[in-house]
């Protein structure tokens, strides 16, 4: 965009695939961690002390600490990061920045510990459970990991575990059972919509936001639809042009949370209006209603306490003797209430390993993920979310590195003949449980976005079950044949 406001005509711009792998990476880090606890498994004390790259031209930094004085209930918590330059390109996000890191180390050493302590794994994370914020002495605005923990492990049948490593046989394949926990922010930024509604009951929605296969088309046309009470195919969403209304970047895990609201307060304004329209039509029966007491339906303005009167939106358009409605809106977050709470989405993630006893291939089996994520707004659109975030933790936990040539700092497997990355074969039974959660305080529409915690905690239930099958801690990602062996 900037080359071609500079000469005042197109430019494309185009990249092979090794100045793509070149352009951007997760960053190392290195981690170290000491946790204590009272011999009945309460957490005594948490030291998580970072080393994290970065560029020699730009300081690149990630929240990788401080999840670790966030999960669990501890009074004794130090956390450290520091960045050291090196001579590679900048690194940059990848899905949950800094958490499927940081929680990753702090899961590893909680199974650690537990196992230290002689207690299951998950009782001694539901032992140390944190009911408040304590890096910031805040409550949550919601917090169902409880019933993640629950159901998860109800689903997965966590109770019929074998605790001994290398106790649980299939074969020659030896069995591991890890389960570790996710968090991931719950945010809300500033966002527009626009809507336009025709006289034929026909809306059109934009906001200069973009769907980068999350389903984004589809739930802002839901919120479109259900605002209103539109046939969900009278509805139009439009995105991904910078001449529609200014939307954030995708990213964050706010889209949801951030243009759904817009969406939904622009429709909102619209219905204001139509209820306006219909209260100044003759022996109106909404003379004195408000909004709250209205209901919008089948393309009808419906009374709540008594639903056979009604009036059709396009009979209010045609009363108001109007071509259509346009509306525009910028939703801004609500700062003063949301800062008094710390806003999070969670799982529980349980994970089935099967290790070759004599080469040490490892296969994920089987996967169980809890999700808390606020309210689901599509059900088939956010589990494809979450399956994809546990086939990329997979690939972050097993097989994803880029290798560097040490003389001349160059990524030398740059193609995907090399990086090597899940496929279908690698990818086995994998179950999503999305735990119902209520939360007024995230955002109007309680949704607390799922592109990130998905994939949090993966490669630790992972790792925790190699452990489990192999007896071995394999602290280095990915975990390969070399290092199990």
């Amino acid at each position: 965009m900037l080359a071609a406001r500079a000469l005042k005509r197109s430019v494309r711009v185009s990249l092979t695939r090794q100045q793509m792998f070149t352009f951007g990476h997760r960053p190392n880090t290195l981690q170290k961690l000491a946790l204590g606890a009272a011999p009945n498994g309460t957490l005594s004390c948490v030291i998580h002390d970072v080393l994290a790259e970065t560029s020699q031209f730009e300081d690149f930094t990630e929240a990788v600490v401080n999840w670790s004085g966030l999960l669990y209930q501890c009074d004794n918590v130090k956390l450290d990061y520091k960045l050291t330059k090196l001579d590679l390109y900048t690194p940059i996000d990848m899905r949950a920045p800094g958490a499927a890191l940081g929680v990753y180390a702090l899961e590893c050493a909680m199974d650690e510990l537990a196992y230290k302590a002689g207690i299951d794994p998950l009782e001694f994370r539901i032992k140390n459970y944190a009911e408040r914020d304590q890096n910031k002495n805040k409550p949550f605005s919601s917090k169902e990991l409880r019933e993640c923990y629950r159901q998860g492990a109800e689903k997965f049948g966590w109770a019929k575990r074998n605790p001994e490593p290398r106790s649980m046989r299939s074969g020659d394949n030896l069995i591991g059972w890890g389960v570790a926990t996710g968090v991931w922010d719950a945010q809300q930024q500033k966002a527009s919509a626009k809507a336009i509604l025709s006289p034929d009951g026909k809306l059109q929605v934009g906001s200069a936001t973009a769907d980068i296969g999350t389903g984004t088309y589809t739930i802002m046309t839901q919120i479109a639809s259900e605002t209103l009470g539109l046939p969900i195919d009278d509805v139009t969403f439009k995105l991904g042009d910078s001449k529609l209304v200014e939307a954030p970047i995708e990213g964050g895990s706010w889209t949801a949370s951030s243009v759904g609201s817009a969406v939904k307060a622009v429709c909102l304004k619209i219905c204001k209006k139509l209820l306006k329209s219909a209260q100044q039509m003759d022996n109106s029966p909404f003379k004195n209603a408000s909004i709250e007491d209205v209901t919008f339906q089948d393309k009808q303005i419906k009374l709540n306490h008594d639903p056979t009167q009604t009036v059709s939106i396009t009979a209010a358009m045609r009363h108001g003797k109007v071509n259509s409605i346009e509306e525009e809106i910028t939703e801004q977050p609500n700062v003063s209430k949301q800062s008094q709470y710390t806003r999070n989405s969670h799982s529980a993630v349980f994970c089935e390993v099967m290790v070759d006893s004599q080469l040490g291939a490892i296969h994920v089996t089987r996967v169980v993920s809890a999700i808390a994520g606020g309210r689901i707004l599509n059900p088939k659109t956010a589990r494809s979310q979450i399956l994809g975030a546990v086939v990329w933790g997979m690939g972050m936990a097993l097989q994803e590195e880029s290798v560097i040539d040490q003389k001349f700092g160059r990524f030398m497997n740059h193609n995907l003949a090399e990086y090597h990355v899940p496929v279908n074969a690698d990818v086995h039974d994998i179950d999503v449980i999305f735990v119902e959660e209520n939360d007024s305080i995230v955002n109007p529409l309680g949704a607390k976005g799922l592109g990130e915690i998905g994939i949090v905690g993966v490669a630790a239930a992972i790792s925790n079950a190699v452990f489990h099958a192999t007896g071995k801690r394999i602290r280095d990602l990915p975990i390969t044949l070399d290092k199990l062996l």
